[in-house]
């Protein structure tokens, strides 16, 4: 009796003991799965901060979200303006009369601002500034309507650019990013009367990538943080340039340094929305917040990814002009006067990096097969310089969000030859071929007599 009471204290014991090592190892590995927290908490439906110059993106939260852009829309309407304008189809200088449609919105003090007049010719210029600066809508339309001859030719000129561009998550309505249920009978053609314009914060972001880089004098508009027009003040919406007049004094909160651009946007349904860029040491992020609770909240959620772009990176060259890769310095050729020629990449690769990631990028060739034969070598003559391949770069390390641009920014590089290998002449592809020849004779002859024994 007493043996089975022992027996059974034992047992007890030793299930108690089971039980509290389970919880121990439940306690201490249950963190160990937990995912990792963002490196920046965005109070925002969707938001994107990309490195200009390489185009690598930095943070994504629901990068690919269709959301309503709002006035985030007229950065492709400024595009398109621009590209008129390079293309000789319009001046700064030209001047256009204000439709019934244009007029109508713009006595509307809900949708518009400056106030235009029927009886007066504005300038590209003048219509361009109050839309880019005071984002004004009137004006917006009457530059697609100068542009396109109506606002729904327009729309296609819109749609077209942002698939040329590789816009996914992007539908275009109109030009001004109102709602087309407020348009009344101005609904442009070929367009759903309910319908609202549609954009990612991925889009926003390549759109402006886009801007900047092929038409950079947009910034010496969007950075002017007051103006006039016919002689009334217009205000930019973006608080978060230098408004240092004292009757906008209250903004300065909302400062900061190197910005100098790009949209903001608000309508019920989007709320508020702001595609922002700021340039810091040579070093230009872009920024997109969408559906934001407040006007404040926009630039408060762009502050905080401005500041994890310029405080936590850092560009670095991770891999020099003439890079090689240890184990495949050569490649073989086939009829050259050398039997190998050496290659490298043609240019340097940088990039931002956030801590030790450095450490996290490798290289791996991807040679041409079009210059190699059957038994993957590259057939002489070979040029040097001559691009055989690309080094392509790859990241093992967290939180990669890849590139903005579609065709995946420069995340590769060519891979060129290093030295001239000229063509063997005739008479020694010729003693080649036989030695070559017999060779395989020899090594046919020898395998058959060991066949024999």
């Amino acid at each position: 009796m007493e043996v089975e009471n022992v027996t059974h204290n034992v047992t007890k014991w030793l299930s108690l003991l089971l039980a509290t090592m389970v919880m121990v190892t439940t306690i201490t590995v249950q963190p160990l799965s937990v995912q990792a927290a963002d490196p920046v908490d965005i109070e925002g439906e969707s938001a994107i901060l990309v490195d200009y110059e390489t185009g690598k993106i930095l943070y994504a939260k629901n990068p690919d979200m269709a959301l309503p852009p709002a006035s985030m829309t007229k950065i492709m309407t400024e595009y398109l303006v621009h590209e008129a304008i390079e293309e000789g189809q319009i001046s700064w200088d030209t001047t256009t009369e204000i439709s019934d449609y244009a007029y109508s919105i713009s006595a509307d003090a809900s949708s518009s601002g400056v106030g235009l007049k029927q009886d007066e010719d504005y300038t590209v210029k003048q219509l361009y500034d109050a839309m880019a600066i005071n984002s004004d809508n009137a004006t917006t339309i009457a530059l697609a309507e100068l542009v396109a001859g109506s606002e729904g030719e327009f729309v296609k000129m819109m749609n077209d650019k942002a698939e040329e561009m590789g816009m996914t998550d992007t539908e275009f309505v109109n030009s001004t990013g109102l709602a087309n249920a407020s348009l009344g009978e101005n609904v442009p053609e070929g367009t759903d009367p309910d319908a609202n314009n549609l954009m990612s914060a991925r889009s926003s972001a390549l759109l402006a990538y886009h801007l900047i880089n092929d038409y950079p004098g947009a910034l010496d508009v969007t950075e002017i943080p007051s103006a006039e027009f016919e002689g009334e003040p217009i205000t930019n919406w973006n608080w978060m340039l230098d408004h240092d007049e004292e009757e906008a004094s209250s903004l300065q909160q909302f400062y900061y340094e190197g910005v100098d651009g790009l949209k903001t946007g608000h309508t019920d349904l989007a709320k508020y929305c702001f595609t922002g860029t700021a340039e810091r040491d040579n070093n230009r992020l872009i920024s997109v917040v969408m559906k934001t609770e407040s006007m404040e909240a926009r630039f408060e959620e762009t502050a905080k990814l401005l500041d994890y772009g310029f405080d936590e990176f850092e560009t670095q060259e991770i891999f020099p002009a003439g890079y090689q890769l240890e184990d495949e310095a050569t490649i073989p050729v086939s009829k050259g006067k050398e039997d190998t020629v050496a290659v490298a990449t043609k240019e340097a690769f940088s990039t931002p990096v956030k801590g030790d990631q450095a450490d996290s990028y490798s290289i791996t060739y991807q040679l041409d097969e079009e210059k190699l034969n059957g038994d993957g070598e590259l057939a002489a003559p070979i040029e040097k310089g001559e691009k055989v391949g690309t080094a392509e770069i790859v990241y093992d390390g967290d939180g990669d969000y890849g590139f903005i641009t579609p065709n995946g920014g420069n995340g590769s590089i060519d891979l060129v030859a290093q030295d001239t290998v000229e063509k063997n002449n005739w008479f020694m592809l010729t003693l080649g071929a036989i030695g070559s020849f017999f060779g395989n004779l020899f090594n046919t002859v020898v395998d058959t007599v060991k066949g024999w024994f």
